[in-house]
């Protein structure tokens, strides 16, 4: 049975208006290889699922900078459950506080990266992490 290619959706959730490095991230996992859908500015977490499971994808990555990562990443998480799509692994990074992040992976999230982090170690994670659901 063939593989095939990762789809990665890469969203920027809530108000936050910042979006050059999910576009550095999104243009990175591309290069790599990876299907990339990237979804703009302001999608709401309902528009991101949908995007998610209208492309068929098998990762989310969410680049938040606001400051509402735990209210975005955890309703990304709920309504991916409610969807039945919790195959779809989440992952994300911005200005998160180390605290934050162990509640995050506590309830979901794959992984998350903070600034400065390299795109390489993004392209390993879902290489090593995330397969093509076929």
């Amino acid at each position: 049975m063939a593989e095939r290619t990762v789809r990665v959706v890469v969203a920027k959730p809530g108000l936050d208006g910042h979006d050059r490095g999910a576009k550095i991230v999104a243009r990175a996992l591309r290069d790599a290889g990876f299907e990339v859908i990237y979804t703009g500015l302001h999608q709401t977490p309902e528009q991101i699922v949908a995007t998610a499971l209208q492309e068929d994808a098998d990762a989310i990555g969410l680049s938040v900078l606001s400051g509402a990562h735990n209210y975005l990443f955890r309703r990304v998480l709920e309504l991916l459950k409610e969807k039945g799509a919790e195959d779809i692994a989440v992952f994300g990074g911005g200005i998160i506080p180390p605290e934050d992040i162990v509640g995050l992976k506590a309830v979901g999230v794959k992984a998350l990266f903070t600034p400065g982090t390299s795109t390489q170690d993004i392209v390993r994670f879902v290489r090593d992490n995330v397969r093509a659901v076929v």
